[in-house]
């Protein structure tokens, strides 16, 4: 070993031979209940960033803790391998998405086995390969048969230069332009495929609440998603148009609705745009769903409020979408934040009709209407200027003018909208149906699935429609000629049922083993990015109980637990190559090894959090192992011969409490916490050694400890070190240490000596003693103990009176007196500490970090040796100090 660092070149790539020579990480197939342990798989875009590193770091990390627990661990890896961004590149490079895709998995893979990361790679996955996607044609039909697929009209992005369909990212600025020509981006209406996930809406909403073990923050993402609203839907009659249907969750609120608004594509401002020039161009060039404010266009036409009989204006407005709702509502701009800025805006008249409930209202007369010329009040409240239902309150009046309104009802409705797959490109799931002109669209059969790609097409359009050989096939139904459906599907539909494949990636004749994916389902631990918390995580809730429904999954749910990481950043800024601020994980890996990389990762900052990446703690962090390699060489070149002395009782004392904490900590995948406590007990050996000889045993069950401990993190290194001290399995088969003390107990003991070490400081700094010749720690007698118990567990007004009762702390006289009252004083904040004996041995085998802090002899002294003087400061956790000047 230079004086520089560790030759991690060398350990890092025999260990992971021997991985791979003894088939480390396999886990088999007869394995009945294995904790599943599961990072979102990557798209293979050729290289790892930091925040795959940091990702996968986390789930093998947590994946070798489970294994070392006990747990047979099934921790598999794959490839998101379909996609626009492959399609791209090879049209670039004049090449095609599948060679492109599989020279990017054959480097990452590459990379990734670099990381230590232990995956069973037998069980790897590449959602482009037609072993996988058949399954995806598969599922199409399940859903098909079911009811749950259905074909129908969508408007998409159209750039007529290159003649295809664009993605929303594809559309650049605010002139909406096509990002490969430039060319004006057109809406379109086609064809396409949805799913209906919309069937399971309550269900998947109402599930929600059963994730205990995810994220409050993505549970609420999701909720906001599916966006279920109780309201009421009734009818307006628009002039020349005839009765519209609006929703509205405020019904209460309709005596101030002073315009009618409709979504641009709505089948009125489309007749309307037909003969007015205004509105067409609005609708064509101003309309913007996704603008910081709203923005709309008179019709000149009015709509009837049913419960007013007044005309009020109609306008077409960008803020009404044609999918939520009806695409058409009462504006109440008095009491809707949107509204209101939008009547501002157009000059419309605001008026109050709900008024906040007063403290002292009684229910008789009308409340003072809110002034909401300036914002708009949005909460309920009782009705003003509302007619004969004034004086009612909000909730109420709902009730009612449901019932009194001829064409209102009560409605649910939901933001969420079917799932639509069809994308209009090559690098995707070629979506399994035929058009025949005379049985219309027509399933392939299961027996001629897989319907795989053809050569690629480097074309300006859609590759598919270009391939005509290909398209040209029969009709399954009736024989006669039929072409293939040139969409492919969503890659959020890989996605969806992934985790399952991994139970059985080399079945032939289904998408996974039924009887194992009940058993080793749902996963235990699922680890990505927040980016992906409501569409890939919704779509996969989706399919699973579509699979529960129809093909006999027993589970409803994919994930047990979720863990969304935060983000590497570089001085203050997420990482990113258009940024120019990004850190290479090779270079890394290449200076310092794959181990300092995962563990300056995982002691920076919980994985949920974003942090920080910095040089300075990537250099501390690799002096940190170079160190802790030395030390185990040279206690396995030459054990230590020391006493099993107070000393002793310490070290092994914090080897215990280091065990427990990291323990919980794992568990609780609060990994900078638990490598913290590990460096934590190698600083203690250090200054163990330094400071006496140690006895063998001790030191040598101090380091084992910190080596397992190390392992999930640094596993090359502690695969080294396992080996120098002697053992011959590998250290992620070795057995997680055991404490025989509990977190509890650590922390008390720990209090007990950190703040008895500060005391003294205090005293010596306010004393102003500079020499100190002896120090003295007391110990209080075993009553005062008896009487905190007593103290903690009471719920008598009167404690002293309580305590008193207790012979043998009445026997005690003013000093129980005096006691009972500091008890009294401090009862809401009372904590249990040691016992007497436990706090003279704690004590007892921590003096020599005082001797060694002060260099003065300490004497850790019981009660019966002192005089009452001195015990009337001592106290359970806090004992008195005594220092000879």
């Amino acid at each position: 070993m230079s004086d520089e660092g560790y030759d991690h070149v060398a350990v890092e790539r025999r260990w992971q031979e021997a991985w791979d020579e003894g088939d480390a990480y396999r886990t088999p197939d007869d394995v009945e209940e294995p904790t599943y342990v599961l990072g979102m798989y990557p798209y293979p875009s050729g290289k790892l960033h930091m925040g795959h590193v940091r990702n996968y770091t986390i789930t093998d990390a947590y994946a070798r803790y489970r294994r070392m627990t006990g747990d047979e661990v099934l921790h598999p890896m794959g490839w998101d391998a379909f996609g626009l961004p492959a399609e791209n590149a090879a049209k670039e490079r004049d090449t095609n998405p599948r060679d492109w895709t599989i020279d990017c998995i054959d480097t990452m893979r590459d990379q990734m086995m670099s990381m230590g990361f232990g995956y069973d790679w037998s069980r790897e996955i590449a959602t482009c390969e037609p072993e996988y996607y058949q399954w995806n044609q598969w599922l199409f039909s399940r859903f098909h048969d079911e009811g749950l697929v259905e074909r129908r009209d969508a408007e998409v992005n159209w750039c007529p230069e290159c003649e295809t369909v664009l993605a929303d990212e594809q559309v650049e600025g605010e002139a909406e332009l096509c990002w490969r020509c430039d060319t004006p981006v057109e809406q379109r209406e086609l064809e396409q495929w949805f799913l209906k996930i919309t069937e399971y809406a309550d269900e998947l909403l109402e599930d929600i609440d059963d994730l205990e073990g995810w994220p409050n923050s993505v549970r609420q993402m999701q909720r906001n998603w599916i966006g279920r609203q109780y309201g009421t839907e009734l009818e307006f009659t628009v002039e020349n148009h005839g009765s519209v249907e609006a929703f509205t969750t405020r019904v209460d609120t309709i005596h101030g609705a002073t315009f009618f608004a409709l979504a641009p594509d709505h089948p009125i401002s489309e007749d309307v745009a037909a003969e007015d020039e205004k509105v067409r161009h609005f609708i064509e060039h101003e309309a913007d769903p996704e603008g910081d404010e709203p923005n709309g266009v008179e019709t000149g036409l009015t709509a009837t409020n049913p419960v007013t009989g007044d005309e009020i204006p109609v306008y077409v407005a960008d803020f009404v979408l044609s999918d939520v709702g009806t695409g058409a509502l009462m504006a109440v701009p008095g009491h809707d934040e949107r509204d209101h800025a939008f009547a501002q805006k157009m000059d419309e008249e605001i008026v109050p009709v709900i008024a906040p409930e007063p403290d002292d209202w009684d229910g008789e007369t009308d409340p003072d209407a809110p002034n909401v010329n300036e914002e708009a009040f949005t909460d309920d409240g009782v009705l003003v200027n509302s007619g004969e239902y004034s004086g009612l309150e909000s909730e109420a009046a709902r009730e009612r003018l449901t019932e009194d309104i001829d064409s209102a009802e009560e409605a649910t409705q939901y933001q969420l909208r079917d799932w639509g797959i069809s994308r209009q490109r090559y690098w995707g799931t070629p979506i399994p149906v035929v058009k025949c002109d005379t049985c219309g669209p027509v399933v392939v059969p299961d027996e001629e699935l897989p319907v795989e790609l053809p050569e690629f097409i480097n074309t300006t359009g859609n590759p598919l429609d270009e391939a005509e050989e290909w398209k040209r096939t029969t009709c399954p139904e009736c024989g006669g000629e039929a072409t293939r459906e040139t969409d492919t599907m969503d890659t959020f539909v890989d996605s969806s049922w992934y985790f399952l494949r991994y139970v059985s990636p080399n079945l032939e004749e289904a998408p996974f083993d039924l009887e194992r994916a009940n058993d080793w389902m749902p996963v235990d631990q699922y680890v990505g990015g927040i980016e992906h918390a409501v569409m890939h995580l919704l779509y996969s809730r989706f399919f699973t109980k579509v699979l529960a429904d129809h093909e006999g999954l027993e589970h409803r749910e994919p994930f047990t637990n979720l863990l969304a990481q935060g983000m590497v950043q570089l001085e203050g800024e997420k990482m990113s190559k258009s940024v120019g601020n990004v850190v290479s994980p090779q270079r890394i890996v290449e200076e310092y090894g794959a181990d300092t990389a995962r563990l300056f990762m995982m002691q920076a900052a919980q994985p949920e959090r974003d942090f920080d990446w910095s040089e300075d703690g990537v250099r501390s962090t690799y002096a940190f192992l170079t160190r802790l390699k030395g030390m185990v060489q040279e206690y396995a070149e030459s054990p230590p011969n020391g006493d099993d002395d107070a000393i002793t009782s310490y070290v092994d004392a914090e080897i215990d409490a280091a065990i427990a904490i990291a323990s919980e900590e794992y568990d609780d995948m609060t990994f900078n916490a638990a490598v913290r406590e590990s460096q934590e007990l190698v600083r203690t050996l250090r200054q163990y050694a330094d400071y006496a000889e140690p006895h063998a045993e001790t030191y040598e069950r101090g380091l084992s400890a910190v080596v397992r401990l190390l392992a999930p993190v640094a596993p090359h290194l502690t695969e080294e070190l396992y080996d120098a001290l002697g053992h011959d399995e590998f250290v992620v088969d070795a057995p997680w240490p055991t404490a025989t003390v509990d977190r509890e107990h650590v922390d008390k003991r720990r209090s007990l000596v950190e703040n008895t070490r500060e005391d003294i400081r205090q005293i010596i700094d306010v004393a102003g003693i500079e020499d100190p010749k002896s120090i003295d720690v007391v110990v209080a007698p075993e009553w005062k103990y008896d009487a905190l118990e007593i103290a903690i567990e009471s719920d008598a007004d009167n404690l002293i009176g309580e305590l008193m009762q207790n012979q043998e702390i009445r026997e005690q006289g003013d000093a129980a007196a005096s006691y009972g009252q500091d008890l009294q004083v401090e009862r809401e904040a009372l904590t249990r500490t040691l016992e007497a004996e436990a706090e003279h041995a704690a004590l007892e085998s921590a003096a020599w970090l005082i001797e060694r802090e002060f260099d003065v002899p300490v004497h850790v002294v019981r009660a019966t040796e002192v005089s009452d003087d001195v015990l009337r400061n001592a106290e359970p956790g806090r004992p008195a100090i005594e220092i000879e000047d």
